[in-house]
């Protein structure tokens, strides 16, 4: 696997390295004494996927809070999707920074997202689907939002946003 840090400390884009022959190639999406050696949280303890219908869904700002906070590892298996992620880690030189990073079935890229971050995405075609590896179980009572569109982050969302839940409209301000 190719480990490429970001802007943001401890995020990585990370890709699969492809052995390639004549029937298509074999890589690895996952390595726990890889994540290791990069100081990543190697810890998983849930997956899940997120199946999205139509174009311009989107779906976040997620994360859970302490002591339930969570490192994620996402993939798009399925169509395409703008990834966004927020750090929220008070005490980080990036707090309140942003970044996004295009996912899609064709890059095989991934995205690495540590604990307090905030998470969301839009998909970009009809039909994709996420998969997400979580470091911790979910816990409802530790689950928090931030509003997708809050000022205190100027998102730039690359397209309309055509579908959002109640929950994800209705977040308040970000207080810091």
């Amino acid at each position: 696997m190719i480990f490429k840090e970001t802007k943001l400390k401890g995020v990585f884009i990370i890709e699969p390295e492809r052995l390639e022959d004549d029937r298509g190639f074999f890589a690895r999406t996952w390595c726990k004494r890889e994540f290791e050696v990069h100081g990543l949280n190697s810890n998983l303890m849930q997956c899940n996927i997120s199946f999205n219908k139509i174009k311009g869904t989107l779906r976040g700002m997620h994360y859970q809070s302490d002591p339930h906070a969570e490192a994620k590892l996402v993939r798009c298996t399925q169509g395409s999707l703008y990834d966004v992620i927020i750090d929220l880690r008070q005490n980080s030189i990036t707090y309140k920074n942003w970044l996004a990073v295009e996912l899609n079935r064709d890059n095989y890229k991934m995205l690495y997202i540590p604990e307090n971050f905030a998470h969301g995405f839009l998909t970009l075609e009809d039909n994709t689907e996420v998969l997400y590896y979580m470091s911790e179980s979910y816990y409802p009572e530790y689950a928090r939002s931030v509003r997708w569109n809050d000022p205190a982050f100027s998102i730039k969302w690359p397209t309309e946003v055509n579908i959002l839940s109640e929950r994800d409209r209705n977040c308040p301000d970000f207080e810091s």
